[in-house]
Parts: structure tokens; C-alpha cells; sequence
């Protein structure tokens, strides 16, 4: 990554040119850097972020300059199959700003998720402009727009947590452990925490863990059907999105219970499972996508949480970084040091 500088027009219809206040450090981008997402380089990463408005096009009418907005990268169109069935969060036809940023000579950058917030300003579609309160920190209410928001969702709109469910997450990292704290306020009764690091682990315990499995010590499966009655949870969140992971997942849900998949396997990945399991165990195998959030309707909720003390959106900011230190987050990303990073400008 370098930093340079970025040619971003003026909004044209339906679109808004947002001043980035914070952008938390995702992997996603680090997948778009290593090709492993598409190869339309260049790329302008980020998309994690929060900040104000500073101008809108022609035909904008719910969005005003000044107006504090996440970001999201699933604006819904309203009109597609999805949404006519009244489920927006599906929405198959999300879409960007037409228009594209570029270098000082005209090469066009591919913005990450339709965002490209690793910049002072950012063009993006107004449906990707969702407000909220503004006594929020940037920092912290940015990172409903990717990890933090896909984490919470996976547990409270994809898996359903309620009342008194057992619930098991495997993987701690930031989505992981975003998928205990919103199992947390679902009223989970028994949340289980899975992991190889007892740093991400402890982390999951102050959020909310109320045991811990280091999976490099003991069998997970075996660990998390002793904390549930021998059953299995209710509720298995696999926040990985590896093979072997997924296969703990499946065998440590109790009968007709639910596995949710939210970490994002790579291409080559293939998973094979004995059918008559699949049949026999019943419940439910679920993808989720973006935590199955309505930005619209999930961010402002959320946010209010967050203001009201019920929501610790700031325990997940692990540290703040100037613009060009997003290569040194991302080793300490994949080091496990960090729940997330945040660039601020």
C-alpha cells in the first residue's frame, strides 16, 4: 500500500461525497490486496467507516451535508425480489456510486466494497449513507459497517439467539467475538467462546464468554456438548470459515439446533459431510450475509445501545493509526493482537 493522492469528483445523481472520519482495518482489505477478491487493481481500500457528508447529488432527498453516517456496502435497492418480499437484507441488487475515483492521471480505483474510505473524502452511493446519532465516536460506531455489525447479526437476525439459548462461537476474533456480545443481548444464557489463542479467548470473557475453549488443548466438540448437558448448543456460530471449523460446528450443535457460517472461506475451500447426518441431525445450516442487517434499520438501533452504555462498540477499538500505518494493522491483524485497528483523520 502507498498513500497518494485521490481525485474524488462531485457527487452526480443519487450519489454523496462523505469527509471519513474513521475506518476500521478489516480483513476483507487485506484479502482485496492479496488478489484474493478480484484483480482490478488499483485498489482503494477501506470500508469499515463513519464521518459527515459534505455533498449530495441531484435527487438525494433523505440525506443532507452535515449528517454523521456509517457506511455500509449493501445499499438495497427496493426493487429486486428480495425486497419486494419484504427481505431487504437479501437484497440482490445492491448498488455503488456510477461514478469513480482516480489517480491524479486518470487511472480509476476500484473502491473496496463500493466504499474506499482509507481516504480523507469518499464517493459513494447515498443508499450506502446510513444516520445516525452524532454524539457516537467515529471510531467506534464505524465498525457497525462491516465486522462488528456481521458478528451481531450472525447471533441476533441469522441465528436467532433468544432467552436461555446455548450458544458457541467458534473463532475470536473481531466478528467472533461480536457474534458473543450479540449473543449477549439476545439473553443467551450459556455463551461458549472457541478459539486456539487464550488472548482472544480472555477477550471473548469480558465481552460477555461465560466459558472458554482452547481447541488446541481439548476436543471442541466434545468441550462444548459437556457445557450443554451433553446435547450441544442451541446455537453454533462458526466465525472462521474453514473446513475443519465448520465440521465442529455441525457436530457440536444439539439436535435441530442452528449453524450459522459467517467467516468467509476462500474458493479452493470444499467441505464434505455424511448426508444422513445432515438429515438426521435436522435444524438448520445458515449462511449470513452482513450479519443479515438492514443498515437503516440496525445501525441507529444499535448506535442508541452504544449511547445508553448497553453496547461496548469501543472495546472492539484496539488502537488508532494515522493513514499510512494500515501495513503495520495488518500485521498485527494477523499476528492476533488486535481486535481492530482504526485509521482516523
Amino acid at each position: 500500500m502507498e498513500v497518494v493522492p485521490v481525485v474524488v469528483p462531485d457527487p452526480g445523481p443519487g450519489e454523496a461525497v462523505v469527509r471519513v472520519q474513521a475506518c476500521g482495518v478489516c480483513h476483507t482489505d487485506l484479502h482485496y490486496r492479496e488478489g484474493g477478491i478480484n484483480d482490478e487493481f488499483p485498489f482503494l481500500l477501506g470500508h469499515e467507516a463513519a464521518g459527515v457528508v459534505e455533498s449530495v447529488g441531484t435527487g438525494v432527498e433523505d440525506l443532507s451535508p452535515g449528517d454523521f453516517v456509517i457506511l455500509n456496502w449493501r445499499a438495497v435497492c427496493g426493487r429486486c425480489r428480495a425486497c419486494k418480499r419484504g427481505r431487504p437484507w437479501y437484497c440482490f441488487a445492491t448498488h455503488n456510486a456510477k461514478q469513480k475515483m482516480t489517480l491524479e492521471d486518470g487511472t480509476e480505483l476500484s473502491p473496496a466494497l463500493g466504499i474506499g474510505a482509507f481516504a480523507e473524502k469518499t464517493l459513494v452511493a447515498a443508499g450506502q449513507c446510513t444516520k445516525v446519532d452524532p454524539a457516537a465516536s467515529p471510531a467506534a460506531a464505524g465498525l457497525l459497517g462491516c465486522g462488528v455489525m456481521a458478528g451481531l447479526g450472525a447471533a441476533i437476525n441469522t441465528g436467532q439467539v433468544g432467552r436461555g439459548d446455548s450458544v458457541a462461537v467458534i473463532g475470536c476474533g473481531g466478528v467472533g467475538n461480536a457474534a458473543v456480545v450479540g449473543s449477549r443481548l439476545a439473553g443467551a444464557g450459556t455463551i461458549i467462546a472457541v478459539d486456539v489463542d487464550d488472548r482472544k479467548l480472555a477477550t471473548a470473557q469480558r465481552l460477555g464468554a461465560t466459558h472458554t475453549v482452547n481447541s488446541r488443548a481439548v476436543d471442541a466438540v466434545e468441550t462444548i456438548r459437556s457445557l450443554t448437558g451433553g446435547n450441544g448448543a442451541d446455537v453454533v456460530i462458526e466465525a472462521v470459515g474453514r473446513p475443519e471449523t465448520y465440521r465442529q460446528a455441525f457436530y457440536a450443535r444439539d439436535l435441530a439446533g442452528t449453524v450459522v457460517l459467517v467467516g468467509v472461506p476462500t474458493p479452493e475451500m470444499k467441505l464434505e459431510l455424511p448426508l444422513l447426518d445432515v438429515f438426521g441431525r435436522g435444524g438448520a445450516l445458515k449462511s449470513s450475509w452482513y450479519g443479515d442487517c438492514l443498515p437503516e434499520r440496525d445501525f441507529p438501533m444499535l448506535v442508541d445501545l452504544y449511547l445508553q452504555g448497553r453496547l461496548d462498540l469501543d472495546a472492539f477499538v484496539s488502537e488508532t493509526v494515522p493513514p499510512d500505518g494500515v501495513e503495520e494493522a495488518f500485521a498485527r491483524m494477523q499476528r492476533g493482537e488486535v481486535l481492530r485497528s482504526v485509521v482516523v483523520f
